[in-house]
């Protein structure tokens, strides 16, 4: 992933020496393993576990082997001297590569974990926060009845707790190792070396493999990225949508000295969100590809092997990215209340229509009646821009339902915060 878009935490877990010191943990707990087994002398285990991988020195050997492990392994080797040659006992490279990719995830995981965490803290300030801050609810763009932006905000929130859970889900399903040889039958390293290595390495031995952890659970893992990397494009979208001119009742954060143009200087647009919408795609495609990494040929082939490499590391880093920016986003979002009042009174009292009817049914009129009955005086009101309350108001039919005051009460925006604190509370939002 480019600079601009990898955040150092995360940058870490995905690098070389990071996967080759995970690669060398794998190793020494196997080594561990054996001697608890009594197949390696202890005396050999200071000289392992003290060992650094180069990475310096892994690629040039890599330029001869066109192998990562024989590559890892020859350094080591030169390292350690003699007591190398218990390393790799009984193992094929997935072995290590595969238990090691666990524990990266895991690691990366949990940033994520922290980074949802953030977003969802700052979701609830701001639903909290905007709890009754009426605007219009909006159904295929078109104004629907009114809502609040805290109702909004904690819509998202909730939809982020259960991304924590799927997340936590994918993580504890993927927290296998492997270390059963070369197609899974532990031919040449028994169950009993898979069991003390994966205890030592915070890891639950896969219960059966081939040659490799097989990949729906890595497939889970990228789909839960997909979903939530999703889940943030709906958030940036929506804010984008409210940003436009004509809307202009939230706007992303715009900093002293920010362009938006090189032609226009004029323009602050939603780029951010927008970022967030393109980067989200990269995510998805990831997840497709993981996908398409389940079927392999027999007992394995390699064909998922380079495609991995860049789908973990990028799209964990794109999400960390992209999660940290929406946190950034929503902490300084500009919000116009006096905007939403005004775009709910644009179509001049059309969103009471639903209310009206009711009421009307309520009254004796049958559902069909009354249903064209308002539909005729709102049709009125978006060709002619009439006066929805007026035109209901100088119709006989509906004076002699409903008196005056009856037929004015029905204009009353608070009617549809009645159940507001109801939904936050059942969400925990309130006390």
């Amino acid at each position: 992933m480019i600079e601009r878009y990898s955040r150092p935490e995360m940058k870490k877990v995905w690098s070389d020496e990071n996967k080759f010191n995970k690669w060398l943990a794998v190793e020494v707990a196997v080594v561990e393993a054996w001697a608890k087994l009594g197949r390696v002398p202890e005396e050999a285990l200071p000289k392992i576990r003290n060992a650094k991988p180069n990475p310096e020195r892994i690629n040039e050997i890599l330029k001869v082997t066109h192998h990562d492990m024989t590559a890892f392994l020859g350094a080591l080797n030169e390292e350690i001297g003699e007591e190398g040659r218990y390393l790799h006992l009984g193992l094929t490279s997935s072995d290590v590569m595969d238990t090691a990719l666990a524990l990266q995830i895991i690691e990366a995981g949990r940033i994520l974990d922290k980074d949802i965490d953030n977003l969802i803290d700052i979701l609830q300030q701001k639903a909290v926060e905007y709890k009754d801050t009426l605007m219009a609810g909006r159904t295929h763009g078109v104004h629907a009845e009114p809502i609040t932006l805290g109702l909004k905000f904690a819509l998202w929130q909730e939809e982020m707790k259960r991304n924590k859970e799927r997340l936590n889900y994918a993580l504890d399903n993927i927290s296998v190792g492997k270390i059963s040889g070369a197609v899974g039958t532990y031919a040449t390293v028994p169950p009993e070396v898979e069991i003390i290595a994966c205890d030592r390495l915070g890891l639950h031995p896969a219960p059966i493999s081939n040659q490799i952890v097989q990949r729906d659970r890595h497939a889970q893992f990228m789909t839960t990225l997909a979903i939530i990397a999703s889940s943030l494009e709906k958030f940036a979208t929506e804010i984008r949508a409210l940003q436009k001119t004509e809307v202009r009742e939230l706007e992303e954060p715009f900093s002293a000295g920010q362009t938006g143009s090189s032609a226009m200087p004029h323009k602050r647009n939603p780029e951010l969100c927008e970022r967030i919408s393109g980067l989200a795609r990269l995510v998805r495609g990831y997840a497709l590809t993981s996908m398409e990494n389940i079927a392999l040929w027999h007992e394995r082939d390699i064909s998922h092997s380079s495609t991995e490499r860049v789908t973990f590391p990028d799209g964990c880093l794109v999400l960390d990215y992209t999660l940290t920016l929406f946190t950034s986003i929503m902490k300084g979002l500009r919000v116009y209340p006096d905007r939403m009042r005004k775009n709910l009174e644009l179509t001049g009292g059309l969103i009471f229509s639903q209310r009206v009817m009711l009421v009307l049914i309520d009254k004796g009129l049958p559902r069909e009646k009354a249903y064209r009955l308002v539909q005729e005086k709102a049709m009125e009101v978006w060709e002619k821009s009439a006066d929805f309350y007026q035109l209901l108001k100088g119709d006989e039919e509906v004076a002699n339902l409903l008196s005056e005051n009856e037929l004015k009460d029905l204009f009353d925006y608070n009617y549809y915060l009645r159940y507001v604190n109801t939904i936050f509370k059942r969400l925990g939002l309130l006390g």
